[in-house]
């Protein structure tokens, strides 16, 4: 596993990346001027997700060049069901962002230290804002279910001293690339407003993660992710991130543990996706999870599967993000055994043609 220690540009003058590896923190500054891809290709997005033990919102602003995505999601985990609408816009091509006061239309940040987010139309205001302490997230999207409103204003705070970081890159094309940051372990306070049902996020109970992401993608890619946080009953914060095919990753993977802020290194990680007879993946069934050297064993029982696919001509995008609960051990780098029983979190398979 590379770790990257120093602070240097992301890409080199012919736009490939100059470290192939992880950090701790983001060290690595993206430009997206640096980029010599096609500009159809670049991704960018902010995607977070808050939670407690009843219900969950996903948050997402996304410039993919070609098209743009404004989308929200609210599971409820007690029934179980869900509701996601999305406010797509076409060829962004890196302009999605918008001044709040000018409205000038500008580029996604290029750090999440750093810039806010702003979309508005007739139809959805996003606001992903920040200062030195708390990350302040806002969503209003007109007619989100039927003809009921959603409104959301949610606070991050108690962000964690560390979060894995990873420039990744893609065997098929030298300048494409990922760089992804997952921040795990926020504690998250506010309200949901549907209609006239107000669901609560108190910061005793409730915990956010953030997904950034920055790059090059090639045509075609298969991910897996997945990601829980939250108190362990000795009241110690814990939390994970696992993944892969985001490219290649034998410079480093992206499988981190997070215990009260600080990050511990994992190698491979395998998601065990049940089957049926068929042969298709069976994602309600229980899985499991197992690393190459035993430092993170899980079994994970599924709750609801938010499931979507969108198949648009030469465009597809077929996502099945389960929540459930993840039982097992993991191993820190001093050795410390964490065990943990019914944790609630999620695992997805994401296929892409984009």
């Amino acid at each position: 596993m590379n770790e990257i220690i120093k602070q240097d540009y992301l890409l080199n003058d012919n736009g490939e990346l100059k470290h192939c590896g992880f950090s701790r923190k983001m060290l690595l500054k993206y430009d997206r001027k640096m980029i010599k891809a096609n500009k159809l290709k670049i991704k960018e997005w902010d995607y977070y997700l808050i939670y407690n033990s009843d219900y969950a919102l996903a948050l997402t602003i996304a410039d993919n060049s070609y098209m743009g995505m404004l989308s929200a999601s609210i599971i409820d985990f007690k029934k179980p069901c869900e509701k996601t609408t999305s406010i797509i816009t076409w060829f962004p091509m890196g302009k999605l962002n918008q001044n709040y006061n000018t409205k000038q239309n500008l580029n996604m940040p290029a750090s999440s230290d750093v810039g806010d987010i702003y979309f508005k139309n007739k139809r959805c205001d996003f606001r992903f804002m920040h200062d030195d302490k708390n990350r302040s997230l806002y969503c209003y999207i007109k007619n989100f279910k039927g003809k009921q409103d959603l409104e959301a204003n949610i606070i991050l705070s108690a962000e964690p001293k560390e979060n894995m970081v990873i420039a990744t890159p893609f065997k098929e094309n030298k300048k494409a690339f990922y760089y992804n940051q997952k921040i795990v372990g926020f504690k998250a306070s506010g309200k949901i407003g549907i209609g006239e049902n107000i669901i609560d996020f108190k910061p005793s109970n409730s915990f956010g993660l953030l997904d950034w992401g920055r790059g090059v993608w090639t045509y075609k890619n298969t991910w897996y992710w997945g990601a829980a946080c939250g108190k362990l009953e000795d009241g110690n914060m814990f939390g994970f991130n696992i993944g892969y095919g985001f490219g290649d990753t034998s410079n480093a993977t992206e499988n981190m543990l997070f215990f009260n802020g600080k990050a511990h290194k994992l190698e491979d990680v395998t998601f065990n996706i049940p089957k049926f007879k068929n042969g298709k993946d069976n994602f309600l069934a229980p899985w499991t999870f197992s690393s190459n050297n035993k430092t993170f064993e899980m079994q994970f029982t599924p709750i609801i599967n938010r499931h979507s696919d969108t198949n648009v001509l030469i465009i597809r995008s077929n996502q099945n993000q389960v929540f459930g609960k993840f039982t097992g051990y993991a191993i820190l780098e001093d050795g410390t055994k964490i065990e943990i029983k019914n944790f609630l979190g999620f695992a997805e398979k994401v296929y892409n043609k984009w």
